[in-house]
């Protein structure tokens, strides 16, 4: 009887062992993610047409409305690595000239300001860049 009793306490203690480190890790984790994500980015939109670039600050989840544009950052951070930075941005592109339903987004996707190309910004007039995020 009493080995029985030693085992349940056992597992009793396991348990709440595994519950702390779990809840532990969760809070780490969400402490980096949150630490990561900036609060305004800094983008280049070129004038194809113009040749003229303009360097614009958005605050994070706000819309921007660029000549006939609206840009919409939902989501900017930087890595945590120290020796290659990666920017990445969500971002949300509308050409209000634009009348085909069928076709909301110029733009819906992750850009990566090291290398835009991997997603480009497609559009016959301007060509839009990620630089920075920053708080």
């Amino acid at each position: 009887m009493q080995l029985k009793k030693n085992i349940n306490l056992g597992r009793i203690k396991f348990v709440f062992v595994i519950v702390v480190f779990f809840q532990f890790l969760n809070i780490n984790v969400f402490s980096e993610i949150s630490e990561n994500t900036e609060k305004f980015a800094e983008i280049l939109v070129l004038d194809k047409v113009s040749s003229k670039s303009t360097k614009l600050k958005l605050s994070i989840g706000e819309e921007l409305i660029f000549q006939n544009l609206n840009i919409n950052i939902l989501k900017c951070q930087n890595s945590r690595f120290d020796d290659d930075p990666e920017v990445t941005a969500y971002m949300q592109v509308i050409d209000l000239k634009n009348k085909d339903k069928d076709k909301v987004f110029v733009f819906n996707d992750w850009t990566f300001a090291s290398s835009p190309s991997i997603r480009p910004f497609d559009h016959p007039v301007y060509d839009i860049w990620l630089k920075r995020c920053f708080s």
